[in-house]
């Protein structure tokens, strides 16, 4: 079986339980450490799938390299290769496959309430134990392409995932995130985090309550991600 590539695009940004799910699912994988500098890949025939993890970045920034990521996954596409995308990485999925992205009205920081669509294709691809709370860190938001399908939204914003030609899955949450990835983001990120705080951002969580749990909550967004990956890995070429 080809590997599944995995596109990480800051330092900060690590797959973090993705690699465990993977090798859970006894799929081969590669890293694409696009924050090193590595090239973007030519053929996405070469992979079996592709993963987009997330960044501060965005896909509007006018970075040539995101460009050319956006026209890889395009051609991924077109060629039948499934692609998952985390955060930014649902962002760069969603513009590739005719969607866009936008300012949301603020920033979602730390856990924050998600809610999903009534329809058999959220457990199909979350499964039955949705967590009425995830890790989010963002304001760029994406406008779902035509023909996708919406599996969750949230008070700030309006598409937080979506499945596309029953092969992609874009989300805007983090549920790779593992408690030693939540402190490590938040150690990054302090300034942006108190800022948002100074403005009284009801969509961000205090330090303290970032920091709660850890253990409990990643351990209920792993449960999502593996029957995630599970239902995507059946479209893997």
């Amino acid at each position: 079986m080809k590997p599944i590539a995995i596109f990480q695009h800051t330092h900060v940004g690590e797959p973090g339980a993705v690699l465990s799910t993977l090798n859970e699912l006894s799929l081969p994988w590669v890293m694409v450490p696009i924050m090193d500098g590595a090239p973007i890949p030519e053929d996405p025939e070469a992979y079996s799938g592709i993963v987009l993890m997330g960044g501060g970045m965005g896909v509007n920034d006018g970075l040539d390299w995101l460009a050319r990521e956006i026209a890889f996954v395009r051609r991924a596409d077109e060629a039948g290769v499934p692609v998952i995308g985390h955060c930014l990485g649902g962002q760069i999925l969603a513009t590739a496959l005719g969607g866009h992205v936008e300012k949301g009205p603020r920033m979602e920081i730390g856990w924050q309430a998600v809610q999903y669509e009534p329809e058999p294709v959220v457990r199909e691809w979350l499964g039955e134990s949705l967590s009425d709370e995830l890790f989010q860190w963002h304001q760029d938001i994406f406008i779902l392409p035509e023909g996708a399908q919406r599996l969750a939204h949230s008070d700030v914003c309006p598409n937080q995932a979506f499945v596309y030609g029953n092969r992609h899955l874009g989300m805007q949450f983090h549920l790779e995130m593992t408690p030693e990835l939540v402190v490590s983001l938040s150690q990054a990120n302090r300034a942006s985090h108190e800022r948002e705080l100074a403005r009284n951002n009801p969509s961000t969580s205090s330090r303290e309550e970032m920091l709660a749990q850890l253990d409990v909550r990643t351990q209920r967004m792993h449960q999502m991600m593996r029957t995630a990956y599970a239902r995507w890995a059946r479209g893997l070429k």
